[in-house]
C-alpha cells in the first residue's frame, strides 16, 4: 500500500518527549498520534521491560520491527521508540510515508529526566550505562531524520510551533 508522505515521526532517545509532543503535535494538526511502543507492549502483551527481560534484545527488536513495517498509515503523528533506529528495514519504510524528526536533546538534559533506567523498557545491553546508548544511537538519529530539531531548551508548545514551522517548508508536506 503506497501512502503519501504525510506523517509525522518522531524520534530520539527516551525522555526526549516523543510521546508528549506527538500528542501535542496531533492535537493541533487535528491528526490521529500513536506511539510504536504502545503497540509493542499490545503486540507482546506484557510491559516493554518484561518484553525484554523475559525473551532478551533480538526479540524486542524483531517485535518492534514488525510494528514499524505494520504502519501503513496517513496522516497520522508516529512517536516512535527510541530504538526504532536499530531497524533500517523499518525506518527506511517510516521515511517512505512521512517526515522523520529527531528530537535532539543534549546527554545531561535526559539524566536529569530519566529516573527509572531499570524498568522504563530501554533496549540496551545489561552493562551498557545511558551515556554509552546515547552516544551509540546519536549517529542513527542523524543518519534516519529529515529533520534534526535541537530542543534541549524548548518547552513544549515552542518545540511543535517549530517542528510546524520546519515541515512548511518541506515542500511535500501536507
Amino acid at each position: 500500500m503506497n501512502v503519501s508522505k504525510s506523517n509525522i515521526i518522531l524520534i530520539g532517545m527516551a525522555g526526549c518527549g516523543k510521546s508528549v509532543i506527538g500528542r501535542m503535535l496531533a492535537d493541533k494538526l487535528a491528526r490521529d498520534f500513536i506511539d510504536t511502543d504502545t503497540m509493542i507492549k499490545q503486540t507482546a502483551r506484557c510491559p516493554l521491560q518484561d518484553l525484554i527481560d523475559t525473551k532478551g534484545l533480538l526479540e524486542f527488536r524483531q517485535v518492534e520491527e514488525g510494528v514499524l513495517l505494520g504502519l501503513n498509515l496517513s496522516e497520522y503523528v508516529i512517536s516512535t521508540g527510541g530504538s526504532s533506529v536499530y531497524s533500517h528495514k523499518g525506518m527506511i519504510h517510516l521515511k517512505e510515508n512521512g517526515f522523520v524528526i529527531f528530537l535532539d536533546v543534549e546527554l545531561p538534559v535526559l539524566e536529569k529526566r530519566i529516573h527509572n533506567m531499570d524498568s522504563r523498557g530501554l533496549v540496551k545491553e545489561p552493562r551498557q550505562s545511558f551515556s554509552e546508548l546515547f552516544i551509540e544511537r546519536r549517529p542513527l538519529y542523524k543518519q534516519y531524520c529529515d529533520i534534526s530539531i535541537s530542543c534541549s531548551e524548548m518547552d513544549p508548545q515552542e518545540l511543535c510551533r517549530t517542528i510546524i514551522s520546519k515541515l512548511k517548508i518541506k515542500k511535500n508536506f501536507q
